[in-house]
């Protein structure tokens, strides 16, 4: 089959249907591409990439609309290129239906199949095919580099030598997709972002994003079909209102984002409000191609109303074509794959994708569709029967020490006569050298060997039980604070080694003394590299 990309005709439009990426999946895929020349100037893909990527290219619109079974457009046709068409043809565009009326007896008159990629259902499964949200996420990027643009100060604070600049004060009104995309790039740049939606359930996801979440104390939804708003009731507008003119008197930036399908586009941004800003300050409408959120829009311009300036531009997206074209081939690659693909392309009337944006069909309406089938809900796994809860009869041990394998077996019947062997005699020895005194020199040095050993010996088994016991998560912090025990041995160290005569207990002091400093040393550089993992 053969798809067929034409150049748009509206003045302001520089986005194309495909980037030559798409194109060439879709050329690999199987289908035959067929594009008008100068198609892709205004999102700057020049005609040598997308003959590169295996495309045809021919001369005018008229040979586009001939030759291909699958038309895809960015914009709605007019009434010259709806002319074009014939019957049987497959046409693909946003289309905007409620608002065009004349457009779909057109197209259903001539017997085209149309599908609109405005109406594509929002549900979980056609995230991949939403175009509408593919272009919002541009258009409340773009909305935020617009009023930049125009708003003469900073977005962030800045203190310099000069004094003190605050930050730009940035309200969005209307929290889907292009607002959130708006909080988000706001917040980027620095700005103080509050943000109004009358469904609540959007307060999580402003605050997500950094921003203040502002509502009415009444108790009503804006929750409307298919994720977007409804109409309030009065008592809510008036507090609406309340809120927005409170709020004009102290931001510098507003960007409003409110749409209800299939109706003009509700005003929101008063005059009054306008004037109650600051001189120099913008408001940006991306409501503005449905008759705009705020009074004074113009669309398709800006005017500067009481130092204001109000962005009514109708081509936010377009105004970055090159990303936006690139994204809506893509969704447009998901619809087609969605129909069958170039082996298999058909109209699947079970397909809920397919159907939500089918338009004209068979010669004739079929918008709008039924509502969407619920979507299934992931499956609740039955609760498991309650097992006893087994209670071990003692602790089990996984690792004792420096947490090197299982428990040690318990001791031997052997090795426990040696240890107690072991004990007897030294106890003997002990015994012996306390009591047995030839004389009273020998008994002095006797005792005083006695002390120091006995000392020594209680030092290695508490020190042993010390470290061994406390678990190895702790070994690091232990070294480092054992400096103070190593300080004190090298002090013992220096007074010991201090003798005229280089005998066993100098050399013994000299030793301590030696891995004591080491010890020291260690136990800083642990110290100085546990503290490094802290620092940022």
């Amino acid at each position: 089959m053969k798809l067929g990309i034409v150049k748009e005709i509206r003045p302001d439009e520089r986005r194309v249907a495909a980037s030559p990426s798409t194109v060439a999946r879709w050329i690999k895929a199987g289908w035959q591409v067929v594009i008008e020349r100068g198609a892709g100037d205004g999102a700057s893909y020049p005609e040598a990439l997308y003959v590169a990527a295996g495309a045809a290219i021919v001369a005018s619109a008229a040979e586009v609309w001939r030759d291909a079974d699958v038309l895809l457009k960015v914009r709605p046709p007019t009434d010259d290129e709806a002319g074009l068409a014939r019957p049987g043809q497959t046409l693909i565009s946003f289309l905007f239906p409620a608002q065009n009326p004349g457009l779909v007896e057109t197209l259903r008159a001539r017997g085209v199949t149309v599908l609109a990629m405005d109406c594509i259902p929002r549900i979980s499964r056609a995230q991949k095919v939403d175009a509408l949200s593919s272009m919002a996420n541009i258009s409340g990027y773009r909305a935020v580099v617009e009023a930049a643009s125009r708003f003469g100060s900073f977005f962030t604070g800045q203190m310099t030598a000069a004094g003190k600049v605050a930050p730009a004060k940035v309200l969005i009104i209307g929290a889907g997709v292009a607002g959130l995309a708006s909080i988000a790039a706001a917040k980027a740049l620095g700005a103080i972002v509050r943000a109004f939606d009358v469904r609540p359930s959007v307060g999580d996801q402003i605050r997500s994003l950094g921003a203040e979440f502002l509502t009415v104390e009444i108790a009503e939804s804006g929750e409307g079909k298919g994720g977007y708003a409804k109409e309030m009731s009065q008592d809510f507008i008036d507090a609406e209102m309340a809120l927005f003119r409170a709020q004009a008197k102290d931001v510098n930036i507003v960007i409003t984002t409110a749409l209800i399908p299939g109706k003009p586009a509700p005003k929101l941004w008063l005059a009054d409000m306008v004037e109650a800003m600051k001189p120099g300050s913008v408001v940006v409408d991306l409501a503005a191609e449905q008759g705009g959120n705020c009074e004074l829009t113009q669309p398709g311009t800006e005017v500067v109303h009481h130092g204001v300036t109000v962005v009514g531009y109708t081509d936010f997206a377009s105004r970055m074509a090159n990303v936006a074209s690139e994204l809506y081939g893509t969704n447009l690659w998901h619809l087609l794959d969605e129909m069958g693909g170039a082996a298999g392309f058909k109209v699947d009337l079970q397909n809920d994708i397919v159907r939500g944006a089918l338009v004209v069909h068979a010669s004739e309406k079929t918008w709008p569709p039924p509502p969407p089938k619920p979507e299934p809900s992931p499956p609740v796994p039955a609760p498991l029967a309650a097992e006893p809860v087994k209670v071990p009869e003692r602790p089990v041990v996984k690792g004792r020490g420096h947490g090197h394998g299982a428990a040690p077996p318990p001791l031997s019947k052997t090795a426990g006569i040696v240890m107690t062997t072991v004990g007897i005699v030294a106890a003997v020895l002990w015994l012996g050298l306390r009591l047995g005194k030839a004389d009273a020199t020998v008994g002095e040095d006797t005792a005083a060997l006695l002390q120091h050993l006995t000392v020594f010996v209680m030092a290695v088994f508490v020190g042993w039980q010390v470290v061994w016991n406390v678990t190895p998560a702790l070994h690091t912090p232990l070294m480092s604070v054992t400096n103070a025990i190593s300080g004190i041995i090298v002090v013992g160290g220096i007074l010991g080694a201090r003798q005229s005569e280089f005998d066993a207990s100098v050399a013994v002091a000299v030793a301590a003394t030696m891995f004591a400093t080491i010890n020291i040393a260690g136990g800083f550089l642990v110290t100085r590299r546990m503290l490094a993992m802290f620092r940022k």
